[in-house]
């Protein structure tokens, strides 16, 4: 764990190092900019935060022996570095290699808690799923390279300005890759995985998929439309908005009947992806910082509930079910204010980063003439208050209907014992020699949720200092159409 958050560490130096750079890399291939940097940082935030939450995770530790960390660690890494190049590439051969270095860890991650059938199968489903996605994207850019005739984005935006417009081989291309990549950010009609994989894969890599995937795909979203196929913004930008308010609706309304809280969060994923479509959709500078601003915001108030699921999973016979937090307000408020200030923010009530997002996008809407993608917006977040807020109203109107159960002996593994899980049942398995005690390792991960909803609130009554990072994203784009 140590060598994996000191590479995180040395990474997001390096990046901020980088910060107000702006140059190409590998012939072209990668170009590094503010906005490449900020899905990064993202990401590697998402995978420090979820670090701590792998920690006597049985997924990790049990199935895979003493050194199951070092193999977590590494799975995990690569994924990073998946999603570092896919927010640098500005050549479709870099693209896919890229979004096939972040998928494929993922798979195996999910799939990592080899003695729940529930795990094997989300990491079954998401191969196969996210196959078919990449299979998709790679023909829909093939069309779009014999159509332009080049495989660097800014030779594909001359050729798309020129007499290839309406060439149908462009055309199809742009449709067969809005598909691909609509797979990978769990944007309905094609969100059908989401739901079974993030209930189904251990919890801290639900939290890490959910968070760090969408910022880079976002980003690679982003240059591949407003930058190679900015020319045909009129052919590919209506298709975009469709897509947007559709898995607005089907999102909101799929997480009204949930009772598993990982599935909940996972419909309003599906949500929250097309609320962050809209930015895209407005083909702007404004669109682009609203859509950095919301995703940094939409990390912090994640990363909080996934981190509130994680613990009530190892403390309560529920697991992720929403009785695991009923009449959590009396018992554990330290865990309730978290989860409650992440719904409120996931809601968008004011006084939360999640508000300030929202108001960005519609405002972003607006400006690009899409006035009802902003009323969209405004009734996906009437229609997911009844959903939220049933999760508040169980932390701090329900009492609780359980008394807490002893955890079950489990066979000791590297010096465990039955008497330090009673002491502390919160996170349950054993001690490593590179990991924090027992007590450490619950105080690190309450102290990480309560930085994440502090954060929330900051950023949500003092937005400045993410919207001057997020506007300094959005100028990248800009500037790489002014080259």
């Amino acid at each position: 764990s140590f060598f994996g958050l000191a590479t995180l560490a040395a990474a997001a130096g390096l990046c901020i190092w980088q910060w107000g750079e702006a140059k190409d890399l590998v012939a072209g291939a990668l170009r590094i900019d503010d906005l490449a940097i900020a899905a990064t940082l993202i990401a590697i935030v998402s995978a420090s935060f979820c670090v701590p939450l792998s920690w006597r995770e049985e997924s990790v530790e049990r199935p895979l022996g003493p050194s199951g960390h070092g193999e977590f660690q590494a799975l995990l890494l690569c994924s990073v570095l998946g999603m570092t190049l896919i927010a640098q590439a500005q050549n479709l051969i870099s693209f896919f290699v890229a979004l096939e270095l972040l998928s494929i860890p993922l798979y195996v991650l999910c799939g990592s808690a080899l003695r729940r059938e529930q795990s094997l199968e989300s990491g079954l489903k998401y191969l196969i799923i996210g196959s078919l996605g990449s299979a998709t994207l790679l023909y829909g850019l093939a069309f779009v390279y014999g159509a332009s005739g080049s495989t660097d984005f800014d030779g594909i935006r001359a050729a798309v300005g020129g007499s290839v417009l309406d060439d149908p081989l462009l055309l199809i291309g742009i449709a067969l890759s809005a598909t691909g990549l609509a797979f990978k950010l769990s944007v309905a009609p094609f969100h059908q995985w989401t739901p079974d994989v993030y209930q189904g894969a251990p919890t801290p890599v639900t939290a890490f998929m959910a968070v760090a995937t969408k910022a880079a795909a976002f980003c690679v979203l982003v240059r591949f439309f407003n930058v190679a196929l900015g020319p045909a913004v009129d052919d590919w930008q209506p298709a975009l908005a469709a897509l947007g308010a559709v898995s607005i609706v089907i999102g909101n309304v799929g997480a009204l009947a949930q009772d598993s809280l990982k599935r909940l969060l996972g419909y309003s994923g599906v949500a929250q992806a097309g609320y962050m479509l809209v930015g895209v959709a407005a083909a702007s500078e404004a669109g682009v910082s609203a859509l950095i601003f919301y995703l940094a915001a939409y990390t912090f108030m994640n990363l909080a509930a996934f981190a509130v699921i994680t613990i009530r999973e190892r403390e309560t016979p529920y697991g992720d079910d929403i009785r695991a937090v009923e009449g959590l307000g009396r018992e554990r408020p330290e865990l309730a204010w978290p989860l409650t200030i992440s719904m409120l923010a996931l809601a968008g009530l004011p006084g939360t980063a999640g508000f300030i997002g929202k108001l960005f996008l519609i405002e972003a809407a607006v400006d690009a003439d899409d006035t009802w993608l902003g009323v969209a917006i405004a009734v996906g977040t009437m229609i997911s208050l009844a959903y939220y807020l049933r999760v508040v109203a169980a932390m701090w109107m329900r009492p609780s209907e359980r008394a807490l159960a002893e955890p079950e002996p489990i066979p000791a593994i590297a010096g465990g014992s039955p008497e330090a899980d009673a002491e502390e049942p919160v996170i349950q398995g054993s001690d490593s020699a590179d990991e924090p005690p027992l007590g450490t390792r619950c105080r690190t991960i309450i102290a990480l949720t309560a930085l994440a909803a502090a954060a929330t609130v900051f950023f949500g009554v003092i937005p400045s200092p993410l919207v001057d990072w997020a506007a300094n994203a959005g100028e990248a784009i800009s500037s790489s159409l002014a080259l």
